[in-house]
């Protein structure tokens, strides 16, 4: 699935810009970023409730380039800031996180696979 038919489906709102055409095959979501630094093993896209700067140094630290903020919570603007030096692509849905990792899974993008750390 293309970023574009993303963005259309979830009918996101732009913060950061990046390439539409980017291709996306798996999703995440967490509100936890340790959760994300110990199971993400994948490019891929995070969706998540958590809007402070530690998002964006988490998806730089784990190669995710499109941070979708749910339930209409906005970033403040130094998140929005350091996504722009960094080059990580937000978007804000006004869904909760449920719904649009519903959405997407039954649009055909996938889960990634966990990594277990058991």
């Amino acid at each position: 699935m293309i970023l574009a038919d993303i963005i259309k489906l979830l009918n996101l709102e732009v913060l950061v810009e990046t390439d539409n055409k980017m291709e996306i095959t798996t999703a995440c979501g967490a509100d936890l970023m340790s959760d994300v630094l110990a199971f993400s093993q994948e490019k891929s896209l995070l969706l998540t409730g958590l809007t402070n700067p530690q998002v964006v140094r988490t998806a730089e630290f784990t190669d995710i380039n499109v941070i979708i903020f749910v339930r209409g919570k906005r970033p403040p603007k130094e998140t929005i800031e350091l996504a722009k030096d960094k080059k990580v692509a937000l978007y804000l849905a006004s869904k909760p996180l449920f719904e649009c990792c519903g959405l997407l899974y039954a649009n055909g993008l996938k889960s990634e696979d966990i990594r277990d750390i058991n």
